[in-house]
């Protein structure tokens, strides 16, 4: 009887243990990760000085894992020494990217690249796909938002990034565009970006009532993210699909955009 009690208790550490080792590496019924929105100002610091290495120090220091960017170049021209943005900094910390144009331009004289200049996502999990949709501009500038399905261990995530209009009929139209894009997504999905517009707002709320996207920063306090000194403005989200658990919500004081970036830890659920 001694010898096939041990046998049985062996049995349930071990199965205990192997249940840790799964939670532990994220495979059982709930996957964590942190999730960044940031516009980057092509890099450029309130200091005028261009650095993708603080840009990228910043992200590495949050512990972001999923991260939506705005103001993104792609051989864009001397303000951003003709880099391939998004490569770079994907490069930089060792994540996949993806990269949405929502200006291409013809090459400037001596180059032979497009000019381009729009948003990015990186991610530390697989992106299994990406596509960049342009919204309604009517003639300002081009506004898009860029769609990656990023596999956060074995879960699948729609992750959307843009970056609105500086006016309201443009940001409203283009706002229900994405509600229309984002609408075809069955399982989890977060909504990153530059808005331009307040919370109170009614493109914001728009966004919310719809019901497919709360704002993981709602009841925050001082979530300010504009301008990076004595910041006024909540311009900046991340959102979430309801089911999504958001917490640890953070504005990061940092000086290498004329942003500064917001994070937040999620849970997706199986």
């Amino acid at each position: 009887m001694k010898v096939i009690t041990l046998v049985v208790s062996l049995l349930v550490v071990s199965m205990l243990s192997l249940d840790t080792q799964v939670a532990e590496k994220g495979y059982g019924k709930e996957v964590g990760t942190t999730v960044m929105s940031y516009n980057i100002h092509h890099g450029v610091g309130i200091d005028g000085e261009l650095s993708l290495n603080r840009i990228a120090d910043v992200i590495r220091d949050s512990g972001a894992e999923i991260v939506g960017l705005q103001e993104v170049d792609r051989f864009y021209g001397a303000r951003s020494d003709f880099k391939d943005q998004a490569k770079e900094l994907a490069s930089l910390l060792g994540y996949h990217y993806a990269y949405g144009a929502n200006l291409d331009l013809e090459s400037g004289e001596g180059q032979t690249n497009n000019r381009q200049y729009g948003t990015a996502i990186l991610s530390k999990y697989p992106i299994l796909h990406s596509e960049n949709i342009l919204l309604s501009s009517f003639g300002k500038e081009q506004r898009g938002v860029l769609h990656a399905v990023v596999n956060v261990r074995g879960i699948h995530v729609d992750v959307y990034n843009t970056h609105l209009g500086l006016d309201v009929p443009s940001r409203m139209a283009q706002i229900q565009e994405i509600i229309d894009l984002a609408s075809a997504s069955n399982g989890p999905a977060l909504l990153t970006g530059d808005f331009n517009a307040e919370p109170d707002s009614e493109e914001i709320q728009l966004l919310l009532d719809n019901g497919l996207f709360v704002n993981s920063f709602q009841g925050i306090d001082d979530a300010y993210t504009f301008p990076v000194f004595n910041p006024s403005e909540i311009i900046d989200y991340i959102l979430t699909s309801p089911a999504v658990q958001h917490a640890n919500q953070r504005v990061i004081h940092a000086e290498a955009s004329d942003h500064l970036p917001i994070t937040t830890d999620v849970i997706f659920k199986r």
